[in-house]
């Protein structure tokens, strides 16, 4: 079931800030914020706004890795696979 989105006005969060910026932060749930009846705003957690960014990178990464075997240019599998091991391995440590 989906939740209806949360949705204030800018009147709101200018009144209450700090508990709508915890209430962002343990819902994980996005605050759309709305100025004059439009949608002006989204306010989401720090930990939900940097997943989103690492996520576009990732996608990036997959876009530029798909024009790269379009024009040719590519690396063999077993040489990527190990030096994702070797990059792994440095991150555990």
């Amino acid at each position: 079931m989906t939740k209806s989105p949360n949705i204030i006005p800018i009147t709101d969060l200018r009144q209450d800030a700090t508990t709508l910026v915890k209430r962002v932060s343990a819902s994980r749930q996005p605050i759309f914020i709305t100025q004059r009846g439009r949608a002006a705003a989204v306010m989401v957690s720090m930990e939900v706004y940097e997943h989103t960014q690492n996520e576009i990178e990732l996608l990036r990464l997959l876009a530029r890795g798909e024009q790269e075997i379009e024009a040719g240019k590519g690396y063999d599998l077993d040489v990527v696979l190990a030096e994702a091991d070797s990059i792994l391995k440095d991150i555990q440590q």
